[in-house]
Order: structure tokens, then C-alpha cells, then sequence
């Protein structure tokens, strides 16, 4: 079995409860008091974690990169992609309150860092912990470099193929090989269609590389979360902001905090649905079972000396007799005294 992976008075695993990571990106739109809020309406969601996403846009993107496809239906399509991350920065001053703000209140903090030196501040920051986007599963010298930092990593497999994830895998294995890597199935469109969420693809993962695995959430309802969380995800993340109709490239693709909340609470519920998974009766069954199980009735009158046989007994409720599992024990032996008819049959009654 795999060991958990621990993160502050967190603990990841099989065993342990789902991680709930909800993820703020850029939605705070820039700005430190949106930030704050988000942060706010997370941890009153019941999410474990809240993840933003650290960058300078000049260190992302050239001048002239176009937007994505979804990035020109929810912002400006006329500004370059550039021009759209720049008003989405958060300076490190900012960082530093936020991740102080997120200890305050008691929400785990995670970034997912795009360059080197966002690793290195991140580092200095104290983080426990990486998320790295679909996006670096293909740069095998950024994985190796933010594994070198000797905390967790968890990696989205977004765009990518089972070979290049085991090719990042080896990366990260190259560096850090104590399964501390968490691989998140994803599909890398924002929304992304129930149709295209392949989560039986997560627990290929899991099986070629001996990994916790988790589910990175970009479809419109709960539905592919609680799948995920029943096929054994151990992180889950679901993009989440403060109203859908702000401005911004994410808004409108993710989930606000009364959807989140949903969410956890649909999680909570699934994981008590799953149970432990020992196949043993719970104590309401056991008080059921008096009632609902049979004993070993005599169905016509037998004599003192008579041979008990197939055709003088039957199983009738309620099981405080002999149960139906003792029938070929006590097939042939005699009665010690007379039963009568439609009476359970005590061992006391036989020889």
C-alpha cells in the first residue's frame, strides 16, 4: 500500500479523507482583497486548500501570443494574452499576505508556479507543497527543478498522452523517488464536456505508476467529482470564484462558494458511502438480523425418538433458534423430547 503523503495536519491517502482544493487561479482578478474573500469563501465551503497561481506575464508568454479559444469568449478578444496576464499578476508582497492570511484562518495554501523564480519565491515562502498545471508535464527540466525542492508534488496530466506522463514521472523519479507525486486526470478545456473526462484514465495512472491519484475538475456539475472520488481520487480540484459574471478569462467556468459547498458536501457524503471496505455487517444489521434471518421450525409434530429429516423442518423467522446453517448437523439425529408444530427447534431439544 502506499504510504500517505503529509502536509501540515494534512495527510493524503488511501485511507485518509479526499483533498478538497479549491481552485481560486487567477480570479481574484488582481486584486489582494479579492483574494482575501476568496480565500474566506473557500474555507467556509469546506475546502482543504485554496490554490492561486503565481507568474510574471513577461516570463509566460511573448508579446504576440495569441489567447486560448475559451480565453477570447470570456475576455477581450482584440488584447493579447500578455496584455490579459499582466492585470491577473499579484506581486510578492501580496503573495506573502495572502499565504499569512490563509494561516490565519486555518485553509491550507498552495500556487502553481510558471518559471523558476516563482518556484524559488514560493520555496522561500514556506509552501509545503507544489501543484503543477498541465502545462509543465511536457518540460522535464521544470519538473526535475521543482522536485529538487524536496516537497510533495501534485502534477495535472491535462493535453497528454500515458507516455508522457511517464515520462514525466521518470523526471520527477529521477530526482525524488519516495512517492511523493500526485497525478490529477484532467481535461484541458474550460468548461470541459462530461463526455471528455476519461476517468477511468486516473486509475491507469495509478496502476502504471504507483500513485496517488486525483481528479482536476473542469465540467459544470458534481457529477465527475463524485465519480473520481468513487474510483478511489484522492485529491480532488474544482475551479472556484466569487461570481461567475466577473470579468476575467475562469469566472465563468467555475463554481461559486454555495456550488462549492455542494460539492464538499456531496464528497463527505460519498466517502462514509464507501465505507472501509471490509465486508462485515454494521451493528443496525446485526440488531435486523433477529428479525429478519430464520431458524429451523419443525412444520409437523415430532415424537420423542423420531429422527429429525428434511420433510419435519423448516426455516422460518425469527433467527433466535437453530439457524438454517446447522440444517445438515442436526438431519438424522433424534429428538429427545416431542416439538410440536410451527416451534423452533432448540439444541436442547436433540440427542
Amino acid at each position: 500500500m502506499l504510504k500517505d503523503i503529509t502536509v501540515a495536519h494534512y495527510a493524503i491517502g488511501s485511507k485518509q479523507p479526499v483533498f478538497i482544493i479549491a481552485e481560486a487561479g487567477v480570479n481574484h482578478n488582481g486584486n489582494i482583497g479579492l483574494a482575501k474573500q476568496l480565500i474566506c469563501e473557500a474555507k467556509k465551503a469546506g475546502a482543504d486548500c485554496i490554490k492561486f497561481q503565481t507568474f510574471k506575464a513577461e516570463r509566460v508568454v511573448v508579446d504576440n501570443a495569441p489567447k486560448a479559444a475559451y480565453q477570447k469568449k470570456t475576455t477581450n478578444p482584440d488584447e493579447s494574452q500578455l496584455e490579459m496576464l499582466k492585470k491577473l499578476e499579484l506581486d510578492e508582497k501580496a503573495y506573502k499576505e495572502i499565504f499569512e492570511y490563509c494561516q490565519k484562518i486555518g485553509i491550507f495554501f498552495l500556487s502553481t508556479p510558471y518559471n523558476k523564480e516563482d518556484v524559488d519565491f514560493l520555496d522561500q515562502l514556506g509552501v509545503q507543497m507544489f501543484k503543477l498545471s498541465s502545462t509543465h508535464l511536457v518540460e522535464p527540466d521544470f519538473i526535475k527543478f521543482v522536485t529538487s525542492k524536496n516537497k510533495p508534488v501534485i502534477m495535472s496530466t491535462g493535453m497528454a498522452t500515458l507516455a508522457e506522463v511517464d515520462e514525466a514521472v521518470r523526471s520527477f523519479d529521477s530526482v525524488k523517488k519516495n512517492n511523493q507525486l500526485i497525478l490529477l486526470q484532467c481535461t484541458t478545456n474550460y468548461p470541459s464536456l462530461p463526455e471528455h473526462a476519461n476517468l477511468k484514465a486516473m486509475k491507469t495512472m495509478q496502476e502504471a505508476f504507483d500513485v496517488h491519484v486525483g481528479y482536476s475538475d473542469h465540467t459544470q456539475s458534481h457529477t465527475a467529482s463524485i465519480v473520481a472520488v468513487a474510483l478511489g481520487a484522492k485529491v480532488i480540484e474544482k475551479h472556484f470564484t466569487l461570481d461567475n459574471q466577473m470579468e476575467g478569462p475562469d469566472h465563468s467556468s467555475s463554481v461559486t462558494s454555495e456550488k462549492f459547498k455542494e460539492l464538499v458536501s456531496i464528497i463527505r457524503e460519498a466517502e462514509k458511502i464507501l465505507g472501509n471496505g471490509r465486508k462485515e455487517p454494521v451493528e443496525i444489521e446485526k440488531f435486523n438480523a433477529r428479525g429478519v434471518r430464520r431458524s429451523i421450525v419443525a412444520v409437523k409434530q415430532i415424537q420423542k425418538g423420531d429422527i429429525i429429516t428434511k420433510d419435519c423442518v423448516d426455516f422460518k423467522r425469527p433467527a433466535n433458534g437453530i439457524s438454517p446453517i446447522f440444517l445438515e448437523t442436526i438431519l438424522g439425529r433424534k429428538a429427545r423430547n416431542d416439538i410440536n408444530y410451527n416451534v423452533q427447534i432448540n439444541w436442547s431439544d436433540l440427542l
